[in-house]
């Protein structure tokens, strides 16, 4: 009987498994085919910054967008000059490191020609940023549902991330419409959103109560 048992249970996975990666598929496809990505990134972008919890966050982690994601980088020079401590991640060994970004002139491009951290600049201890530090989280994803649910690349970068701040830092995905569905399969290591803004809604997540 436990022999059946873990085997349904390997089954149900593979099952939600396969389904997230359809979603990924779909919506990968209705976001590169989204027209005006710049227009709606900064409406977008605009209504994130004037959130009461963007607004008293003294501490925010900004993506650098890559490929077809909501736009993020016209947004950092704002960010940086009102004050706030802003910090932008970068991938080493298949995690999420963090970095104090001061100044635009810190970020070059790298593989893929993603915008990131400069090399030299990533072991300086006063750049450094620990996960504990941070007030508010601005998220990327491919997929995300009404109730705050994510499907990202599917290399669990984020998720790892998520998991290791405060429990009362906000955590708000950025997302086109296009890019919201019905219901997102949840996983035990998946992390849902406080809120999923898109060009047309805020939509309250469950956050990390679910």
């Amino acid at each position: 009987m436990l022999t059946s048992g873990l085997e349904t249970m390997a089954a149900d996975d593979e099952s939600l498994v396969a389904h997230k990666q359809e979603i990924r598929t779909a919506a990968q496809v209705a976001r590169r085919a989204q027209t005006d990505k710049d227009g709606l990134s900064r409406l977008i972008v605009g209504t994130v910054t004037q959130l009461p919890a963007y607004r008293e966050a003294a501490c925010v982690m900004w993506y650098i967008d890559v490929r077809s994601e909501v736009q993020t980088r016209h947004a950092l020079p704002a960010a940086i000059d009102s004050g706030k401590k802003v910090v932008v991640p970068f991938c080493v060994d298949g995690e999420l490191e963090l970095f104090h970004l001061e100044s635009m002139s810190e970020l070059s491009e790298g593989m893929y020609k993603i915008l990131e951290p400069r090399e030299e600049l990533r072991g300086v201890a006063a750049k450094r940023v620990r996960s504990s530090d941070l007030d508010i989280v601005l998220v990327p994803g491919v997929a995300f549902d009404r109730q705050g649910g994510r499907v990202g690349h599917g290399k669990g970068y984020y998720d790892k991330l998520l998991g290791n701040v405060r429990s009362d830092a906000s955590l708000i995905a950025l997302a086109f419409e296009c890019q919201v569905v019905d219901s997102v399969p949840v996983q035990t290591h998946d992390v849902h959103m406080d809120m999923v803004v898109t060009e047309n809604h805020v939509y309250p997540g469950t956050g990390r109560r679910s």
